[in-house]
């Protein structure tokens, strides 16, 4: 499975951006895809999942309410519509995939088995 993401930028505090991970290979196994981030000098931290059994979701504290994710099974993409952004949200964000299925919402890294290469949001004042 390779991930890729798309749909960083910069923009305003308060604006919106829509981030995009396209999956190809054996997408039909991936029963969790999620978001990651990592602030400058921070460790990489859980953003958002999305369970394809039931398009259930979870969020970190820090972006609930703000922030959705989504996935379009057709196109084999998951995205994260991201809101009323802070520049605490500036980062480099990842998206994520595992074929492992798990009870609980998978929110540590060690949890999942694909990543994209990351795409930088940078918030501004």
């Amino acid at each position: 499975v390779q991930l890729h993401a798309c749909g960083g930028g910069l923009v305003q505090a308060w604006g919106s951006l829509r981030l995009s991970c396209a999956a190809s290979g054996r997408t039909f196994s991936l029963p969790f895809m999620g978001w990651f981030r990592q602030a400058p000098g921070k460790e990489r931290e859980f953003v958002a999942v999305f369970r394809s059994s039931g398009g259930s979701t979870t969020y970190a504290d820090a972006v609930k309410g703000r922030f959705t994710i989504s996935r379009d099974n057709a196109k084999n993409t998951v995205y994260l519509q991201m809101n009323t952004l802070k520049p605490e949200d500036t980062a480099v964000y990842y998206c994520s995939a595992t074929s492992r299925n798990y009870y609980y919402y998978p929110i540590r890294e060690n949890a999942y088995d694909y990543w994209g290469q990351g795409t930088l949001v940078t918030v501004s004042s």
